[in-house]
């Protein structure tokens, strides 16, 4: 697993657990990063906490961008393993240009295959490729 798509998890996980708890997203990550088996590298563990922190300064305006992309879906209609991966990818394709399109939505896709149920990687894509044309037109 590339330190990238371990960030990536990292992030996914502390995003779920907040929003199932309620509990902070920055409380969360801490203590996934502390219950690591191995500890996450400085890059990883910088990465993650990039993503963490931007959804967590953005939540409203990634979720109104969400709800308006994913016709006859309300955000408390997903499940909520979707709901925190789209909004992860949502914050990286609003916030981090840096990241190609393709590569936020792969890695979206591949996270919510391995941790949601059997439909959810083209449930996630359905809406992260509208999100990626309206945010990030091609060409």
């Amino acid at each position: 697993m590339t330190r990238r798509r371990q960030a990536r998890e990292i992030a996914f996980r502390a995003a779920y657990q907040a929003d199932v708890t309620g509990d902070p997203i920055d409380r969360c990550l801490e203590e996934i990063l502390e219950d690591l088996e191995q500890p996450a590298d400085p890059e990883t563990k910088e990465f993650a906490s990039s993503l963490v922190s931007t959804l967590a300064l953005h939540q409203l305006e990634i979720d109104s961008v969400v709800s308006r992309i994913a016709k006859n879906w309300s955000l408390s209609r997903m499940a909520a393993t979707d709901r925190s991966v789209i909004r992860l990818a949502a914050a990286e394709l609003l916030y981090h240009a840096e990241v190609p399109v393709r590569v936020t939505l792969d890695e979206a896709i591949e996270i919510a295959k391995k941790y949601g149920m059997e439909t959810s990687g083209a449930f996630v894509n359905g809406i992260l490729d509208r999100l990626a044309h309206d945010v990030r037109p091609p060409g």
